[in-house]
């Protein structure tokens, strides 16, 4: 495929994400680089991510070595994926205020679902990384799970070490005993907590000591405390996610079947605005680019609804959870809109 790089959009620790444009087809997509020698974390998740094909996943694209002036002539490892533009479940609660109201929690929720019960029972993937920072949100508001770094196959004979984010894990992953599909569904329930709060799963003076969360969930036998705002259908719904057994967990397709996601049908679309929200938002670019062009069009939705006139101050922001492992990808924003 012939690409050309554009903005940086997204860092972390071993690689970088950038904007890239199809020469052919004109296509924007995502390029996630790291130097070749150090490249091993990310041809494992090229390898994952090329084996699914599902619209709740985000989309691979392909893979490819290149030398490039940018690494002095080096050379650089790219994992191409489709690029998702209204950013992540934690930008379209930022969007909404902070949080999101139950309906979208539940159509969120539900397309999550739809994801993991592909690559749990149809790939024998247990992606090990559920939060709202690595769930996009595509061109028609659907949601779709990013980011395999941290992803393996569930082999419960096979012991790995264990990764992703302290805050979404299971407590048998924070003792180390084993990280599978039954953790994911735990990290599900976190999720929904966080989209219906707007902030950690985990609250208390020691919620962002990674250590403590650990030790909190995992020889403690805390739970994340369910939001009080949440209906009793979506309570039991979290209590069948947050059971401390993992082989009490209720699966993918079973959550499915809930009513708390069966009565909420996704009646209202991904997002409400156009506004710039995360490393992710192509429509950002495309505004920017015919901005440029004639600086006299202001885009429709500048003048629609001035309650969003308060919600800018998000723009550019991206709110992530520390990542445990030291091999993951902990993202940072490095742009944002100055006017």
């Amino acid at each position: 495929m012939n690409w050309t790089r554009r903005k940086t959009i997204g860092r972390g620790s071993s690689a970088t994400v950038y904007a890239a444009t199809c020469q052919d087809s004109g296509e924007t997509i995502a390029v996630k680089s790291a130097d070749f020698h150090r490249s091993e974390f990310l041809q494992r998740e090229a390898k994952i991510l090329s084996s699914l094909n599902s619209p709740y996943v985000i989309g691979y694209r392909g893979c490819e070595v290149t030398k490039e002036p940018l690494n002095n002539g080096e050379a650089t490892y790219n994992l191409l994926m489709e690029y998702a533009p209204y950013g992540t479940l934690i930008d379209a609660a930022a969007k909404n205020g902070g949080f999101l109201e139950e309906t979208r929690v539940a159509s969120y929720t539900r397309q999550i679902l739809l994801g993991l019960q592909y690559i749990h029972n149809s790939e024998g993937i247990a992606h090990c990384d559920i939060k709202g920072s690595n769930v996009l949100v595509g061109d028609n508001g659907e949601a779709k799970i990013a980011d395999f770094g941290c992803a393996k196959w569930d082999e419960p004979e096979v012991t790995e070490p264990v990764k992703g984010t302290p805050a979404f894990m299971a407590p048998e992953v924070a003792r180390g005993e084993r990280q599978g599909k039954e953790s994911d569904i735990w990290a599900v329930g976190c999720t929904v907590i966080e989209m219906a709060t707007g902030s950690s799963p985990w609250i208390g003076a020691d919620s962002t000591d990674p250590v403590s969360v650990m030790y909190r969930v995992g020889y403690m036998g805390e739970s994340p405390e369910l939001p009080s705002s949440l209906t009793e259908q979506a309570k039991d719904f979290l209590g069948k996610c947050l059971k401390k057994e993992a082989n009490e967990r209720w699966t993918a397709t079973q959550l499915l079947n809930h009513p708390f996601l069966i009565t909420k049908p996704n009646t209202e679309p991904g997002l409400v605005t156009k506004s710039p929200t995360s490393v992710t938002d192509q429509m950002f670019w495309r505004s920017v680019e015919e901005e440029e062009e004639d600086d006299e069009e202001r885009p429709s939705w500048w003048e629609c609804h001035e309650e969003r006139i308060g919600l800018l101050s998000w723009i550019g922001q991206v709110v992530m959870e520390p990542t445990w492992d030291t091999d993951g990808e902990d993202w940072i924003t490095v742009r944002r809109n100055n006017d």
